[in-house]
């Protein structure tokens, strides 16, 4: 095989290949020399290779010892994650891990190997359920349902996956919330016996994240909040119309809802015993 066919070969198994693969695909330990020489693909470590295309997440995992996994996956597909800072790799139920310089991964060895690349939607949703925890799940994916990354049967099947404790979190999502941060808020005050409506669309208003009860708007700003100018004078003005049809409007930011919870909690309640 020429050093180009065996790139090709890299790149159809998502950038990474063994040297086990290559072999079965007719390469020689000449042709796997050669290739690697003329930079079609470059050696990880024993028995791994990297095509220059492979993806910098993609190629950390596999010198780890395995596939991009879990939050790292769902961060590639546009799914909103809470914490996506850190590698996540899938090393099977049986794998190896292969610390290195900068090594800050964190391994996952659920099931069967994945080899290397990427592990498929669903196994990364069901791992970050166990990875970090209901809420982080909640929000990821209703983001992915959102994307329409995720078909009925889809969701079915990853409901069935879930730990017995999870599962009741996929019947409570909805494909509506504009951000993660909407999904955790939502889910928070479901957990205290409050319902919302989503997504309502109010006249002189516009639509609003949330509306509690008849005459309470939460409106949640994320991570890109509403800080210049522009932002937020539409903001005071959608805020002016509301307050002349009767709402009490109360805004988040994403510091609010995930490091100061208790405030926004209070806020909340209270807003809603005026209200009444």
């Amino acid at each position: 095989m020429d050093p180009m066919q065996i790139a090709a070969c890299a790149d159809a198994s998502g950038g990474v290949i063994r040297t086990t693969a290559l072999r079965s695909a007719g390469a020689t330990a000449r042709d796997i020399r050669r290739a690697c020489a003329s930079g079609a693909v470059a050696q990880l470590r024993g028995g791994v290779y990297a095509t220059p295309h492979a993806a910098a997440d993609v190629v950390t995992a596999a010198i780890h010892g395995g596939a991009l996994c879990c939050a790292s996956e769902l961060a590639r597909h546009g799914v909103w994650v809470l914490d996506a800072s850190r590698v996540h790799v899938a090393l099977g139920g049986g794998g190896r891990e292969y610390p290195h310089p900068g090594c800050a991964c964190v391994a996952h060895w659920d099931g069967r190997s994945p080899g290397y690349g990427r592990v498929d939607l669903e196994r990364a949703l069901v791992q970050l359920a166990r990875c970090q925890g209901p809420e982080s799940f909640f929000a990821a994916f209703e983001s992915a349902w959102r994307l329409g990354l995720l078909s009925r049967r889809a969701r079915m099947r990853i409901r069935a996956r879930l730990e017995a404790r999870h599962r009741h979190l996929v019947d409570l999502a909805r494909a509506d919330a504009d951000s993660g941060l909407e999904s955790i808020l939502r889910l928070r005050l479901l957990r205290l016996g409050i319902p919302l409506r989503c997504q309502v669309l109010i006249r002189d208003v516009g639509r609003v994240d949330f509306v509690l009860g008849e005459r309470i708007i939460l409106e949640v700003d994320g991570r890109d909040n509403h800080d210049d100018a522009t932002h937020r004078h539409k903001d005071l003005v959608r805020d002016a119309n509301a307050a002349a049809l009767g709402y009490i409007t109360l805004r988040f930011d994403y510091a609010l809802v995930l490091h100061d919870w208790p405030r926004v909690q209070a806020a909340i309640l209270r807003a809603r015993a005026v209200a009444r």
